[in-house]
């Protein structure tokens, strides 16, 4: 972080929360950093929140415990924050604040880039192509992240959200192009941050990727600007160093809690569930960040993960993200308690862009048609098995049968994966095709004819 320092301000009024209320200013500006000189020599930093006339509402990066207001000054630099970008970020473990938590020296570069940040001019903006691969056969195959996409996940508390989170974050490539990982995390557990840690060593120690970690009993300010720290040193790293950047942000709830209790602390009158009555246009200030930019190389993909508060996909949280982002990847408790990995819900999850970014020289000739064939299969089955609960399986019939038969082949051999499974696309395509073909022929009427042909053996061709 850097600014200069200008005129000390000693005139403190209040101490609220994570807030440090300053009178008798001039010349200050929103954004503004400020140097905070507590009585005992500590110092901490800070961003101006709101001015109002001589009045400035300075937020607290590392909160205001233990400060007083007769002993406190406050010091404006005159800029917003800054913090040097570049390549000296790949490697690294840092806490919310980008400061080292990896016993490594501060973080260095050649130029600085303003935290910030904007979205993307859309007169600028190149359509998103090409797949981001996680080996993840069900989002590979089902919902593909295309490149410049921003795809969520939406999840509920008990759900291995975090695990699938590292296990993209640890395994993502993008067709050997060079190619990063940011991962922010916000509010986790310390047992959490150690997993992902481990989880993601071998990347880190490919000077692959930035790790910003933000634990439950960090300041809450700080849960504020992780995400923002973690899209400006991707965009460096895709605009101008020429990497294809994946931002991996969780947990997008505890981040929008963060948002609430500052809103709560300036009295500001509250929206739904409390929020503040500008979450939609914050979050979008953080996943309109991504996309690919004309003329210039690489690109910026982001993977937001948050839980839906009692599994409530209307929460305000996901609500709002699902205006902004382009589809859902949604986990399920059904198919958790069934005891699969990962908990995906295909017919509930959606990637738009997913048309833009596969298909003959982009993934496989095959995919769009074997992924269209899927969800349509699958959603056939479910209507079976509810049909099934009402009258019974024995009065199916047989074509009937063979979609319960489907729906128990696609969760065993397609769905089902390890947590450190690593799977190609051709794997999960050649699955998708074996579990596709335990279904008559006259049941797979969105596959092309010449695709059946070449895929499907003798015994399977009835109904032609």
């Amino acid at each position: 972080m850097t600014g200069a320092v200008g005129i000390e301000y000693a005139g403190v009024r209040d101490l609220r929360g994570p807030l440090l209320f300053v009178e008798g200013v001039s010349g200050v500006g929103w954004d503004e950093f400020a140097t905070i000189a507590l009585e005992s020599g500590e110092r901490r930093h800070g961003l101006v929140l709101e001015v109002d006339r001589d009045m400035a509402v300075v937020q607290v990066l590392e909160d205001t415990a233990g400060m007083n207001r007769t002993g406190t000054r406050v010091a404006f630099s005159g800029t917003p924050l800054r913090i040097p970008v570049g390549a000296g970020w790949l490697g690294r473990v840092c806490n919310g604040r980008g400061e080292p938590a990896d016993g490594g020296p501060p973080v260095l570069g050649r130029s600085y880039a303003l935290v910030g940040g904007a979205p993307i001019n859309p007169v600028r903006r190149e359509p998103p192509n090409d797949a981001v691969l996680t080996g993840v056969g069900a989002v590979d195959v089902l919902t593909t992240l295309v490149r410049g996409q921003k795809l969520p996940v939406f999840s509920a508390a008990g759900l291995p959200h975090l695990e699938l989170a590292v296990q993209i974050a640890a395994q993502a490539t993008c067709g050997g192009e060079p190619f990063a990982v940011v991962f922010a995390g916000m509010g986790l557990t310390h047992a959490d941050t150690v997993s992902v840690r481990d989880g993601l060593a071998a990347r880190s120690a490919a000077r692959e990727l930035v790790l910003l970690l933000n634990t439950a009993d960090d300041p809450v300010i700080e849960r504020l600007l992780t995400p923002r720290l973690a899209l400006t040193v991707a965009e460096h790293l895709a605009f101008s160093v020429g990497r294809h950047v994946l931002v991996v942000m969780t947990d997008m709830t505890a981040y929008a809690e963060a948002l609430r209790e500052v809103s709560a602390a300036r009295g500001e009158i509250p929206a739904r569930r409390a929020y503040p009555g500008y979450l939609y246009s914050d979050l979008a200030s953080l996943y309109e960040r991504c996309g690919r930019i004309r003329g210039r190389p690489g690109s910026v993909t982001i993977l937001p993960v948050l839980t839906m508060p009692a599994g409530d996909i209307t929460h305000p949280v996901p609500d709002l993200t699902g205006y902004i982002t382009e589809g859902q990847i949604v986990l399920s408790a059904e198919v958790q308690a069934a005891g699969t990995y990962p908990p995906v819900d295909p017919l509930a999850s959606l990637s738009r862009l997913m048309r833009k970014g596969t298909g003959a020289g982009r993934t496989r000739a095959d995919h769009p048609a074997v992924a269209a064939q899927l969800i349509a299969a699958l959603a056939r089955s479910r209507q079976v098995r509810e049909l099934a609960d009402l009258i019974g399986r024995s009065a199916l019939s047989p074509t009937d049968l063979r979609h319960l038969d489907f729906e128990d082949a696609f969760r065993h051999r397609f769905l089902t994966q390890g947590v450190d499974e690593n799977r190609s696309l051709d794997d999960s395509l050649d699955r998708a095709w074996e579990v596709l073909l335990t279904l008559p022929r006259s049941q797979l009427g969105m596959l092309p004819a010449d695709l059946l042909d070449a895929h499907a053996p003798p015994q399977n061709q009835e109904g032609r």
